[in-house]
């Protein structure tokens, strides 16, 4: 069955790429997303914001007129104006930096490699997640920081099989799709990451927000 327009939310995409933004706007049509507008700029993506209401933005970093921050600036000002507004950013290139302020929110809030948008099932994912209040980060992101070494490595604490854990969390797994991951019980799952939350050391500020620190400090780690 062919989901209804509208059924999961009302979205602004935002890239100079005509054809970029147009093919996110059709995939997230497709899926049942009411696409509300399209913009070419950072300019035209906040005045979309502030005149469409959306409940989410996907948004390219890079944008005119300087093809550097645009994206990722006006991405901060909507989070500061409209902070319910899950925001999708996207990139063609790995430049965790740039986003990673935003990153930090931990919630609403997801970064994927412009490669993605090839396969409409990710960004449909990415988007349902980000609405539910989650962080995505593009699997390959969290591999290219697996894989990078550093002298005092505070992950060092962990087993094998928790880094596993922590890095398909960084990707906004939850406890359900881990263990599917895995092949392991959900209560394994649950049962590691009650253990890393542990090892790290963090604050007991609720499961979901240790959660989302220890993520933080899985990406510091890269």
């Amino acid at each position: 069955m062919t989901a209804t327009q509208g059924t999961f939310g009302r979205v602004v995409v935002a890239d100079d790429d005509v054809l970029v933004r147009e093919g996110v706007a059709s995939v997230l049509t497709e899926a049942g997303y009411e696409v509300v507008a399209k913009a070419g700029d950072g300019n035209e993506l906040l005045t979309a914001v502030r005149q469409a209401a959306p409940e989410l933005v996907v948004v390219d970093i890079r944008m005119p007129p300087t093809q550097t921050s645009e994206g990722i600036d006006v991405a901060r000002e909507i989070r500061t104006e409209f902070p319910a507004i899950g925001i999708l950013l996207l990139s063609a290139h790995v430049e965790l930096e740039t986003a990673i302020d935003l990153l930090k929110s931990g919630q609403r809030i997801g970064y994927l490699l412009k490669s993605r948008v090839m396969h409409a099932a990710d960004v449909v994912d990415a988007l349902q997640r980000i609405a539910a209040g989650g962080c995505v980060i593009d699997p390959a992101l969290v591999h290219e920081l697996v894989t990078k070494q550093r002298q005092v490595d505070p992950l060092d604490v962990l087993t094998p099989r928790e880094r596993e854990v922590l890095a398909l969390v960084a990707e906004g797994r939850s406890n359900s799709g881990i263990a599917h991951r895995l092949w392991i019980s959900e209560g394994a799952v649950e049962k590691h990451v009650r253990s890393i939350l542990a090892k790290l050391d963090l604050p007991a500020t609720g499961e979901e927000h240790r959660r989302v620190l220890a993520v933080l400090t899985f990406l510091d780690a890269r």
